[in-house]
Order: structure tokens, then C-alpha cells, then sequence
């Protein structure tokens, strides 16, 4: 059975995103690995195995295009409302709560953020099959 251990994104700026993974998902570096032309940092909680690996090139001066493939990283979180809040004292100007019923019951409740890089993000409310 194949197991999934780790999704990569391009970062501009390794400072800043590690700061805005600590500080919106409690995201610490475990491990960082230098090279000639690039850096790979991988990122990780105490909530599970699976790690955010970040790719920064050394001689990138511009954003990436993140064209039209990319969908959204996800988290899940125990009360959204707070972590809503959280994240706009924070400065992160998440979008509003959304509520996505299917066959008249809750299927999901969740807001979505930028990272520093443009990248999707989505916060849900633990729930149902998000856990």
C-alpha cells in the first residue's frame, strides 16, 4: 500500500514562508537540505507524518506562474470560527466562511488563505470525512 508522505511547492522567499506556516498551521522545519542551485525545506507538525516540502531556487527574483492546474492545499482544524479570527488578526485576510451542504446535510464548513507565494489554502472545520 502506497502511502502519501509529502506535497512540494516553488517559494520565492524561504524566511517568509516558513514564518507563514509556523505562525498559520504550527508548521516547524524538519529538515533542510542545501544545495548548489536550491534549497528543500520540509515542514511538519506534531497533527500528522504527511510534510509540506519547500522548494526554493536560488536564482528565482520572480513570483512563480501558478497557472491554471493548481488546486489548494487542505488542513482541518477543531473550531474554524477561531481559527477565522486567528488568521485575520494575523494579517492573512482570509476569505469568508463557507458552508457546502450535499443531499440536504453539512458536508463541509471552510474559508480559504493565501500564502505568501499565492498559493490556496483551504481551513476546514473537523468534520465528517475531513478528520
Amino acid at each position: 500500500m502506497a502511502k502519501a508522505i509529502h506535497s512540494m511547492i516553488r517559494v520565492l522567499d524561504e524566511g517568509r514562508s516558513v514564518e507563514f506556516y509556523a505562525r498559520a498551521f504550527g508548521l516547524s522545519v524538519a529538515d533542510r537540505f542545501e544545495f548548489d542551485s536550491f534549497t528543500l525545506v520540509y515542514l511538519r507538525n506534531g497533527e500528522a507524518d504527511f510534510e509540506l516540502e519547500l522548494t526554493i531556487n536560488k536564482d528565482r527574483e520572480t513570483m512563480y506562474d501558478l497557472g491554471d492546474g493548481y488546486g489548494h492545499l487542505a488542513f482541518c482544524v477543531d473550531d474554524l470560527d477561531a481559527e477565522h479570527a486567528r488568521f485575520a488578526e494575523l494579517g492573512f485576510n482570509p476569505r469568508q466562511i463557507v458552508e457546502f451542504e450535499r443531499e440536504g446535510s453539512l458536508m463541509a464548513r471552510f474559508f480559504f488563505v493565501a500564502d505568501p507565494d499565492g498559493y490556496q489554502i483551504e481551513i476546514l472545520q473537523r468534520h465528517g470525512r475531513y478528520r
